[in-house]
């Protein structure tokens, strides 16, 4: 079975135009054509609204709260789900960061998918990375395979893509999606486990994209088999 999966940060719906258009966002996704998106900035609103608009599955990871309104991280799948749950990754008085596990059916086994958004300094990244991978990611309850997409915000190479590499899978040249009408910095990632084959990694680059959010989406095409690249 291969499947398509993308991660996203959708900065509140609120585009370069810095008009907020929940509209946009879905044609965007809508363009993608995911079975499996990680959203990150989003309110529980925006992403249910999506989420219909998608006619996916929905699962929400707030990490605070946002004009009232439950915010962070979601996770959009036409894969069922089985569970879910959110985590926190916050680190001393920086903002709240968090993520949201999913376990998933796939061809009659589970599939353990991690969305996070982590810190802006290196030293919260470090210890977020830290967090995850050794309480998340090798939890000894996964039984199938695993993965992480996310805003992990490393604007170089560093701690964070070094660890999730020494256990997970990943393109070998990082993409750039950020800012997005001339991206610079590939803050945008999409780790997957050796039990998968990749058919392909690209960064989502459509004229709606370049204006909808800040970020552009990452895009990874996926298949049970083997090593990947």
């Amino acid at each position: 079975m291969a499947f398509t999966v993308a991660s996203y940060n959708i900065h509140k719906c609120a585009g370069l135009d810095r008009r907020v258009d929940l509209e946009r966002i879905a044609d965007v996704l809508k363009e993608i054509n995911p079975d499996l998106v990680g959203i990150q900035e989003v309110l529980h609103s925006q992403a249910d609204a999506l989420a219909e608009r998608l006619e996916m599955q929905i699962a929400m990871g707030p990490t605070k709260r946002l004009k009232g309104l439950p915010y962070g991280n979601a996770v959009l799948t036409r894969l069922p789900i089985q569970g879910s749950h959110a985590f926190d990754l916050s680190w001393r008085s920086r903002e709240p960061r968090g993520g949201i596990r999913l376990d998933l059916t796939m061809e009659d086994s589970l599939l353990h998918v991690f969305n996070v958004h982590f810190g802006l300094k290196i030293r919260e990244r470090a210890e977020q990375v830290r967090t995850l991978v050794r309480e998340h990611v090798l939890d000894r309850d996964l039984t199938g395979p695993r993965i992480v997409i996310g805003d992990l915000n490393e604007w170089f190479p560093g701690t964070v893509g070094r660890m999730l590499r020494r256990e997970l899978r990943g393109p070998r040249i990082i993409r750039r999606t950020h800012p997005a009408p001339l991206p610079i910095f590939p803050l945008d990632r999409i780790y997957w486990d050796r039990r998968f084959v990749s058919d392909g990694f690209r960064v989502h680059r459509s004229r709606l994209a370049r204006v909808a959010s800040d970020h552009l989406p990452v895009v990874a095409r996926l298949r049970l088999g083997g090593s990947g690249i």
